[in-house]
């Protein structure tokens, strides 16, 4: 258990290393390069950004999530027994992790193609809801 909140802010930042790049990138208007042929096409499309064409990037939206995440891990570090911190942390990768589903699906299924960058926030946020269930069922006797 002792483990789980440092384990949480090294997936926070890969995540944040991850989106920061696909930001650096949307910033300067140009696609990055992928292994994989769905990246131009799934970064080209319209859904890139919430709200439409004037909206917020879903590349600034994960940094945001990430950043948060990484927030939250710090004050898990602090105080790791903490009921509402750990429900929070719980609930936000939750949520995370179902969104990102969400979007991999749209991604394939409206877009037809799959993201590498995608696909790695995508493990990410999966791999911070496993470790928040992970804390929470460790802490839990607390």
């Amino acid at each position: 258990m002792k483990l789980t909140p440092y384990i949480l802010l090294a997936l926070a930042l890969v995540g944040l290393g991850d989106t920061a790049f696909l930001s650096y990138y949307h910033l300067l208007g140009v696609i990055p390069g992928c292994a994989l042929k769905g990246c131009e096409i799934v970064l080209a499309s319209p859904y890139t950004m919430i709200g439409g064409p004037l909206g917020l990037p879903f590349a600034y939206a994960g940094f945001f999530f990430y950043l948060y995440m990484f927030a939250l891990g710090i004050l898990l570090v602090i105080d790791p027994y903490s009921k509402g911190l750990r429900l929070g942390v719980l609930v936000y990768t939750g949520i995370g992790f179902v969104l990102s589903i969400g979007f991999e699906l749209f991604q394939f299924f409206v877009i037809g193609a799959l993201c590498m960058y995608c696909g790695i926030s995508a493990v990410t946020t999966l791999l911070l809801f496993i470790t928040a269930v992970w804390h929470w069922r460790t802490t839990r006797a607390s």
